[in-house]
């Protein structure tokens, strides 16, 4: 039995992942993987392809394929085994089985197949040992942190020793330079420092005298106080010193960065009494979140080019003793769904009473910390359709030239499945000098000079806004250019419209607390 590659590819042919164990060229492998998807039949229930030189045995995982390129001598028996091995490890490595999940963990699942396959042959190891070999920790390693770790903290102090020595020049050669200046007598002004501050600028030596500036260089030269700090009635008379904030040339230049297009993020101090409004993390020991993605492409003259929703439900448990559940779900019904739950969930579990539960009854879900809002992965769904009513928000742009000036008149339409919430049209427009002349509109609009676009954005659509328009103006310019449109918007309501109906404890007892989050986001939403 000999083992010459142990790989990962999508049903597309795309490479993910590859382990050669034989001495190999890269163009011979690369060659192997692309004949595969050739040789793989539609509707056929064979695990293995031969060529004349080589045995392709495979095992589907969702989207992909799990390969392992052997020569036409082995025992395909054991090759069967081992292909069921890897299959547990890439489940184990990686929770979810696409291009994304497999490339996060491409060199954790690289040194799993080594601890699996030496030199072409199976090494006897379950599961276990091999997260146990991948997880041990090297002395050398350790020791090579700890080198690291104390040169970076011995740069730190030499990083502090510097500065504090450029601080100390700098206030020697301050004293040095006022010194300079208050030659004459300095014995006499430090004794007088106190009457200096407490009189008025009336008193004293006064404004009007030679010496008027004394008191802000004497304020200078005692930057760092000696002892307690000097009280309210030390401090210099309303009037002197420097006044901070900003200047007028300041502003004239943020204002000219704003009206450029550049995001201006100012430092403002929240006042008394205005409350702080942050996204808090999960309060409940259970979250079960719900997400569908829209992928849309509207053709300009109407009809729908490509409609895609992909959705998750995933799972977070904050403590470690809620983690023994089931989740009982329920789905609207809609036949053009396809569900898809984890390899590690009770697929009959799930089909006979949408009951989302692991294999191992006695496994617990994995839990993670309030901020982690990521969660598990359970359950996945597309729904794929050609019908013009499942868009939620339909665009017609309608531009005409006249004379010197293109009219252009924008109008959404939106579907009465959801209420949008934060709702932007960016429309490009040709390269203009100033920004163009919007007539009418329903909402809001801002122009970005640096992108040359107009984003036209509506807070909320709904009972009482289904439709609406914009109408602007903008020098001569072909049709073509105001495409295409982008168009970017979230609802809480789902076309799975999936809601968990109940949290099964596996220990009995009372059924814990949970919360349910949806969400209808818009990953690629164009119209061209």
């Amino acid at each position: 039995m000999v083992v010459l590659a142990a790989s990962i590819v999508s049903k597309s042919g795309k490479v993910l992942l590859s382990r050669q164990f034989v001495d190999m060229t890269r163009i011979r492998i690369e060659g192997l993987l692309a004949a595969f998807p050739k040789l793989v039949g539609t509707g056929k229930q064979h695990t293995y392809v031969e060529t004349e030189n080589v045995r392709y045995v495979y095992q589907p995982i969702e989207a992909l394929y799990l390969l392992l390129v052997t020569n036409k001598q082995s025992n395909i028996l054991e090759d069967l085994e081992t292909l069921r091995l890897l299959s547990k490890l890439v489940t184990e490595y990686s929770y979810s089985l696409d291009e994304e999940g497999i490339g996060k963990t491409a060199f954790e699942l690289i040194f799993a197949f080594d601890e699996v396959i030496c030199l072409g042959h199976k090494e006897n190891v379950t599961v276990a040992q091999v997260k146990q070999y991948c997880e041990m920790e090297s002395h050398e390693e350790k020791l090579h942190k700890l080198v690291l770790q104390s040169k970076i903290n011995e740069t730190k102090d030499v990083m502090k020793r510097k500065a504090s020595e450029i601080d100390k020049s700098k206030i020697d050669k301050n004293r040095s330079d006022k010194g300079g200046f208050m030659s004459m007598g300095s014995g006499r002004i430090e004794t007088s420092f106190s009457e200096l501050s407490i009189s008025s600028s009336a008193s004293g030596f006064g404004s009007g005298s030679g010496f008027g500036g004394i008191t802000t260089d004497l304020d200078a030269f005692s930057t760092k106080p000696k002892g307690r700090q000097p009280s309210a009635a030390n401090a210099p008379p309303k009037g002197f010193g420097m006044q901070l904030g900003k200047s007028q040339k300041t502003n004239q230049f943020l204002e000219s960065l704003k009206a450029e297009g550049e995001l201006i993020v100012e430092d403002l101090q929240p006042k008394v009494g205005q409350s702080r409004v942050a996204a808090a993390p999960p309060t409940d020991p259970i979250t079960l979140t719900a997400e569908e993605k829209l992928n849309v492409t509207l053709k300009r003259d109407g009809g729908i080019s490509n409609f895609d929703v992909q959705g998750t439900l995933s799972l977070q448990i904050l403590n470690q003793e809620d983690g023994l559940i089931q989740v009982q779900i329920e789905t609207g019904g809609n036949p053009g769904i396809l569900f898809k739950t984890h390899p590690n969930m009770n697929k009959e579990l799930f089909s006979n009473g949408n009951i989302l539960g692991l294999k191992d009854p006695n496994r617990p879900f994995p839990t993670g910390p309030a901020g982690d809002a990521a969660g598990v992965g359970l359950l996945k769904w597309r729904m794929q359709s050609a019908d013009e009513s499942m868009v939620p928000l339909s665009i017609n742009c309608w531009p005409s030239v006249s004379g010197n000036e293109t009219y252009v008149s924008i109008e959404y339409e939106a579907s009465a499945m959801f209420d949008l919430r934060n709702v932007v049209i960016s429309v490009p427009l040709p390269a203009l000098r100033e920004a163009p002349n919007v007539r009418q509109i329903d909402g809001e609009w801002r122009y970005d000079p640096r992108n040359s676009i107009l984003e036209w954005s509506i807070l909320l659509i709904d009972n009482s806004n289904r439709s609406g328009s914009v109408e602007f103006v903008v020098p001569p310019a072909d049709s073509s250019v105001f495409f295409p449109i982008s168009v970017r918007f979230s609802a809480n309501s789902l076309y799975s419209d999936l809601k968990v109906v109940n949290i099964i404890p596996l220990r009995g007892g009372a059924t814990p607390k949970f919360s349910q989050r949806t969400n209808l986001s818009t990953e690629n939403y164009q119209v061209v």
